[in-house]
């Protein structure tokens, strides 16, 4: 058996993921194991945003797209994120690229490598160590439906507030952010690399 050196071990990348637009900002600060793959760091993202993995979504970095091709011959320049290794295409601190999630809705996010850190052997990645308001509900047309949404909720004289208020499925609280229940659903998923 061959035991691993410190040097085997990849590190951990700290990254700031910020839903571009969100104003005040809806953002995730996270800890992920660098040798992951794209498609993993999708899953973790679906999580740690508060979204369900209904749609399409794609990568961006250095110029170059990354998702799922179409099994029947894609005609983009798509590489595959379930065979693209996080620690391959994002090196450098304070680099950063574009998560695009859901392309009717584009819920772009702005994600910055913000630290390389070595492996705390008292932490379990991935985490989530710090965010800031709630997630938009899937399918509310984006972020300036979502903007939309929560003026309708202020208003309950507003003629689509009841209709509104069934479809989010009773009281939203944008402030909302509950970092150990976020964190529960990264070790119930187990997601790894």
């Amino acid at each position: 058996m061959i035991k691993k050196t410190e040097s085997d071990i990849p590190p951990i990348y700290q990254f700031k993921v910020t839903l571009k637009d969100s104003k005040p900002p809806i953002w995730r600060r996270i800890q992920v194991p660098a040798n992951i793959t794209l498609h993993r760091l999708h899953l973790i993202l679906q999580v740690v945003m508060g979204w369900g993995n209904y749609h399409l979504y794609g990568f961006r970095i250095k110029g170059q797209d990354f998702g799922e091709p179409d099994p029947d011959g894609d005609e983009f320049d798509l590489v595959n994120s379930h065979r693209t290794k996080l620690n391959k295409v994002s090196t450098k601190e304070k680099t950063q690229f574009m998560y695009d999630y859901d392309f009717g809705d584009n819920w772009e996010h702005i994600i910055v490598l913000e630290k390389i850190l070595p492996v705390d052997s008292d932490m379990r990645y991935p985490i989530c160590i710090k965010g800031k308001r709630a997630c938009p509900p899937e399918d509310c047309g984006g972020i300036w439906g979502y903007y939309d949404l929560l003026e309708i909720m202020k208003k309950p004289k507003h003629k689509e507030y009841k209709e509104m208020m069934e479809w989010v499925g009773g009281p939203f609280d944008p402030e909302e952010f509950d970092i150990n229940e976020i964190n529960s659903m990264l070790n119930r998923r187990k997601i790894k690399s």
